[in-house]
């Protein structure tokens, strides 16, 4: 299993612990929450079962009924709701005869796909509230793991609920997606060798779902897999944006209007902008469908400095960004054709960014400054008539603000004349508009690295695209 280590910890501490267990796993879909928990029990449980997508209480009954057959369930009747299910598991967990884990003796219960079970007017939630209060939670040998991709049902449902769930959640684990050195590990271990600056490609069009980087074929160039996968109507990637949205929120349309403009907003939109789409709208539905693309890691929100009331919603999952720049309008058939496009770069600029973004724990560690507490925000200028603006600034606790210039080219880049002179301006600007009492450092992080020159001194700081593969 590649990386995970701070998860398989918990999961360790949860089979030692003499008490029982009630783990939350959340997640984006394709993240690999389901290959966690299986590679860690070795596929191995006193019980498992998964939800369906699009299926009724009876389906989800159904699919629930085989797997307590498996388990050792006799009767041969398919429950009659959630309550019978759930007293069937748990005389199936009473038999002498139950699959322990050999380590600890611990029963592990895993039910994945939580939220797909949980049907309009099952009484899902309620019988496993029953089944956890009434029984699960004095058995000190249970080991009760649920499992979800829609990740704001599972903390509305399960980690935010004040009802019978309320403090019920012993540990909870929430699956981030892969790094760039994780995803290097990945590959590597797929026989797939790659210099960095094509490392990087790979995650401003595909992020770091382990999912997606298992399809690479080790035989294709990056332009090809990007065709075979997501361009080609046999691809496996070429419905999974629409496919993706609409597994996780139950009415996804309004999802998808605002990631769609997120997408045109290299920094981000504020609310007060998107209810000036018509058809996004406002009011408390608006306020839901954020929250819900925020918990589900699609976008980020965030405050733009010093410390304004202005909040701002960005864009944040590469392969979204990716698929709303090149896949939706299917105007093309190959990646070639885009390549080195106008189109290209202006959305490899936007990309890179957002990889920064996601690596801002190894800048810190290349800055030197991991254990320094910071904020991260953008910023623009708002005086009249000036374009100055920063997408990345990280603000220390020990009185330092680094303006960060994120650059992604060809080649390693070279700062000219003109960029220092932009440079210049825009610290100027900075400085004049916001006053600060910190030291404020440029700093440059450049994707494929940066070539000496007489300029370079303007930048306090030169990182490079190996920094953003620090541990």
């Amino acid at each position: 299993m590649i990386g995970r280590e701070r998860e398989k910890e918990i999961l360790a501490r949860c089979l030692a612990a003499d008490r029982p267990q009630f783990v939350a796993v959340l997640g984006r879909r394709r993240v690999g929450k389901t290959f966690l928990i299986k590679e860690f029990f070795r596929s191995k449980f006193a019980f498992y079962t998964t939800g369906l997508s699009s299926q009724k209480m009876q389906g989800q009954l159904r699919a629930f009924h085989e797997s307590l057959m498996l388990s050792g369930d006799p009767n041969t009747a398919v429950p009659k709701d959630w309550f019978e299910a759930f007293s069937r598991l748990r005389q199936c967990l009473l038999r002498e005869n139950v699959y322990r884990e050999p380590t600890s003796g611990k029963k592990v219960v895993f039910l994945d796909e939580l939220p797909w079970m949980d049907t309009p007017k099952s009484d899902f939630k309620s019988a496993l509230d029953y089944f956890w209060n009434s029984w699960g939670s004095s058995q000190e040998d249970l080991l009760l793991i649920v499992c979800g991709s829609a990740t704001s049902w599972m903390i509305n449902h399960l980690l935010n609920d004040h009802g019978g769930f309320y403090n019920r959640i012993t540990r909870q684990i929430h699956l981030m997606p892969f790094s760039l050195l994780e995803c290097e590990e990945l590959l590597r271990h797929n026989g797939i060798l790659l210099p960095r600056d094509q490392l990087i490609e790979y995650y401003m069009i595909f992020g770091g779902i382990p999912y997606y980087l298992n399809l690479m074929d080790e035989r294709f160039s990056l332009i090809q897999n990007v065709d075979e996968l997501c361009m080609k109507p046999y691809g496996d990637l070429y419905h999974e944006y629409d496919n993706l949205i609409r597994s996780l929120f139950k009415k996804p349309e309004k999802h998808l209007l605002i990631l769609e403009a997120l997408s045109a907003s290299k920094s981000g939109l504020t609310r007060k902008a998107l209810t000036e789409i018509p058809a996004v709208g406002g009011g408390s539905v608006l306020t839901k469908n954020l929250l819900e693309l925020e918990q589900s890691g699609f976008i980020r929100k965030y405050t733009r400095y010093p410390g304004k009331n202005e909040t701002m919603y960005q864009l944040m999952d590469p392969f979204t960004l990716f698929a709303l720049r090149f896949l939706q309008k299917r105007e093309v058939s190959s990646w070639m054709q885009y390549y080195r496009s106008p189109s290209y770069y202006a959305w490899r600029g936007n990309a890179f960014e957002m990889v920064c973004l996601h690596h801002i724990r190894q800048l810190k560690y290349a800055l030197g400054i991991s254990g320094v507490e910071t904020r991260e925000y953008g910023w623009q200028s708002a005086l009249p008539g000036l374009q100055a603006q920063v997408d990345l600034l990280i603000d220390r606790k020990d009185g330092v603000i680094h303006l960060c210039e994120m650059k992604c080219t060809d080649e390693p880049y070279v700062l000219s004349k003109e960029d220092y002179d932009q440079l210049q301006r825009r610290l100027s600007v900075f400085i004049q508009e916001v006053q600060p009492k910190k030291a404020v450092h440029l700093t440059l992080i450049s994707a494929n690295g940066i070539q000496p020159g007489k300029y370079n001194h303007v930048a306090q700081n030169l990182l490079t695209g190996d920094d953003l593969f620090s541990i």
